[in-house]
């Protein structure tokens, strides 16, 4: 039993003064305001701090070095327990846009590490980004991969795998219709990305399945002309579509404070998910850095936190962490810090299907938990009951 007591508890709707949670076998039993006293209880006092339900990152790339396309074990481990260390208690490890064989080998490291990862974020599935994408709003992913889909590609993928839980690809692609619905058949979350469809083209995918904006604003369309007239792109129609779920790179450099302000207003907490879109470099000190696989990446150069190209002509990737992104919408974006928390655990656990076991600190629910002081600085991190993470002071 576990007992973490004397702290202020984040509900998706208030705060608890003086809060205490009763965590045994891994899940919560016990939520409430006051202290309890429990004979033989692992104590953990709060001091004071906040106590929220663990950051849930459904975008993430790599951390501490490593990248997942590395196709390494103790890589995959290190990006999770990197992590940790910045309040993400759960994560979908995400792809970059690669070869077949490339993705094949990462879905099989992926179980692997998953069997061993017992010290970091927890992996609650893959998440393909590509790469089924359109070549002009490829941003960093390889263009030598950039393809429409193959049904007999990813039907084999599918078929040998019920690890991957969501799948981004653009949707005015050929076939990528047919398949946004044979994802959801193998339930798997289709969702909108590097794209130039337009409102029409965005309104049919949501229907057949594609729910999910992927990084809003980056490599995706926005207004534009063809001839004299104006189409609305992907971002207003994820504004106009109202049961649109978007996610976003709130860091404050990707997106600024105004546009991260107009999305909080349009699309509200319930359906905004923060990402962190985390390269390598996220946890490392600013330097040279590789963008993707060390087989095959792009070299970057990470500054003004964020990876740039070496020419500096445009951004190459994150290196947020979860707290940062936290930081951000509270103290750049002046959104209550009740709803910066729900945008990082409620409605990312919501989005993939996990709202049962994670998201928030009611008993049943998983033992998830990260406390952390005013500034939104990581104190400890307890993931399942177990504490993996506790800043020394």
């Amino acid at each position: 039993m576990i007992k973490i007591f004397n702290g202020k508890i984040i509900t998706p709707y208030r705060i608890i003064p003086n809060g205490t949670i009763l965590i045994k076998d891994g899940i919560i039993v016990e939520a409430v305001a006051g202290d309890i006293e429990i004979e033989g209880a692992t104590e953990i006092d709060a001091k004071g701090k906040f106590i929220a339900p663990g950051f849930i990152d459904l975008h993430i790339h790599g951390g501490g070095g490593h990248d997942f396309m590395d196709c390494s074990e103790a890589g995959f481990l290190e990006i999770a327990k990197t992590h940790a260390k910045y309040g993400t208690t759960a994560m979908l490890p995400t792809t970059l846009s690669s070869g077949k064989e490339d993705l094949l080998q990462t879905i099989e490291t992926y179980k692997l590490a998953d069997e061993k990862n017992s010290a970091g974020a927890q992996f609650l599935g893959l998440h393909l980004e590509g790469p089924y994408f359109a070549m002009n709003q490829r941003g960093a992913q390889d263009p030598r991969y950039i393809r429409d889909p193959d049904p007999e590609e990813y039907r084999e993928i599918l078929s040998n795998t019920s690890v991957i839980k969501r799948w981004s690809a653009a949707p005015e692609l050929k076939g990528a219709i047919e398949f946004g619905r044979y994802l959801l058949s193998k339930g798997v979350l289709p969702a909108i990305a590097h794209t130039d469809a337009v409102y029409e083209e965005v309104v049919d995918a949501f229907e057949n399945g594609y729910t999910l904006a992927t990084h809003l604003y980056s490599g995706m369309s926005g207004v534009t002309r063809r001839n004299a007239f104006r189409y609305a792109g992907v971002i207003e129609s994820a504004f106009i579509i109202d049961a649109m779920d978007v996610e976003i790179i709130a860091d404050g450099i990707h997106l600024p404070p105004p546009l991260l302000k107009l999305i909080y207003k349009i699309k509200g907490p319930d359906r905004i998910a923060l990402i962190t879109d985390a390269m390598r470099a996220a946890g490392m000190p600013p330097g040279n850095s590789i963008l993707g696989s060390k087989k095959n990446g792009l070299d970057v150069i990470v500054e003004d936190g964020v990876a740039k190209l070496p020419d500096r002509s445009a951004f190459a990737g994150s290196v947020a962490t979860a707290d940062r992104l936290v930081r951000t919408m509270v103290k750049m974006a002046d959104v209550p810090l009740i709803e910066a928390i729900r945008m990082i655990s409620m409605t990312p656990a919501k989005i993939i299907g996990v709202a049962d076991k994670k998201g928030s600190l009611v008993a049943g629910k998983d033992g998830d938990v990260v406390i952390f002081n005013d500034d939104i600085e990581i104190d400890t991190t307890v993931i399942k009951g177990k504490v993996v993470y506790q800043k020394v002071y």
